[in-house]
């Protein structure tokens, strides 16, 4: 993948495969049973689960595959059909662009906006920081401490500012720097699901008035590793903002991958990038034929 992607994070995923599938003279139904269970346990939810073994039994008998390489190659096609959304996986050409993150607290928003912004920086693209999470404390000396570490510019108001107003105040400076990418952080989680979707209509709001030209991707950061509350929150958060693609942390050595497949099955999103670590650099665009063969082939 590009940027440099860790093929180690597929390791514990990739080794339940292998276990199922080691030493099998034929892959029978018990193989199967086996695989599902796999998948199952690796957060791939159960009507994921289904239609992949239901896709691979069926392609077993009428292509006649017998050994288990073929397979994994088989379950590798299958679950990259399911990824595949076509060129809805990339952030467009067009500038400028403002990418809007939203997700809940201890997802990895902030250090995903920072992650952002390195790469649009080594790409030679400008970049201003918004920071929007006035709710979080100490949320803005976080995002800049990681605006400095990335070379980017940053917006900040005190904690407790109306974060529309600190939207409002980047767009302007974003206007006058000709900046090409403004990436937005925003606060997690509000009171009530109603005060989230008041703060994000204010925002989108305020981006429409004052900067209607720029191009705009609504990201949804998940930690990867909460497995299925991942898939419950890209439901809630889905029904209040116009989500645009998914960001998938924290991948790096965990078993919880098949948690993309399941949230790219039932929510039709495109997943534009994955978090494998900590550093700056630890953030690949997705591709679902790499994704896919690393962890069944």
């Amino acid at each position: 993948m590009a940027f440099g992607i860790k093929k180690s994070f597929f390791g514990r995923l990739q080794e339940k495969i292998e276990d199922v599938l080691f030493m099998r003279p034929e892959i029978d139904e018990e193989a199967l049973d086996a695989l599902e269970e796999a998948l199952i346990t690796s957060d791939m939810g159960m009507e994921t689960t289904l239609r992949v073994v239901a896709e691979l039994r069926a392609a077993i008998k009428a292509e006649r595959l017998t050994d288990s390489e073929q397979v994994k190659g088989k379950i590798a096609k299958i679950v990259e059909g399911i990824l595949d959304k076509g060129n809805r996986h990339l952030i467009g050409d067009a500038r400028p662009l403002i990418l809007l993150l939203i997700g809940v607290n201890g997802g990895g928003k902030t250090t995903t906006a920072a992650k952002l912004a390195n790469l649009y920086r080594q790409r030679g693209e400008s970049v201003l920081l918004a920071a929007a999470d006035t709710f979080r404390a100490a949320a803005g000396e976080q995002l800049e401490a990681w605006a400095a570490r990335a070379g980017a510019d940053l917006v900040r108001h005190k904690e407790g500012a109306d974060p529309a107003a600190v939207i409002y105040d980047s767009i302007q400076s974003a206007k006058a720097k000709r900046v090409d990418v403004l990436i937005c952080d925003t606060a997690g989680r509000l009171q009530t699901k109603k005060n989230l979707m008041a703060e994000l209509a204010k925002m989108n709001r305020v981006i429409a008035r004052e900067f209607p030209e720029a191009a705009r991707e609504t990201l949804l950061v998940l930690d990867a590793t909460t497995g299925k509350n991942a898939v419950s929150q890209t439901g809630e958060f889905n029904e209040v903002a116009e989500v645009s693609g998914l960001v998938l942390t924290k991948l790096d050595g965990t078993a919880k991958g098949g948690v993309v497949v399941t949230i790219s099955d039932e929510f039709d999103l495109p997943v534009k990038f994955i978090g494998l670590g900590e550093k700056l650099e630890d953030l690949a665009v997705f591709d679902p034929a790499e994704f896919a063969a690393g962890i069944f082939v």
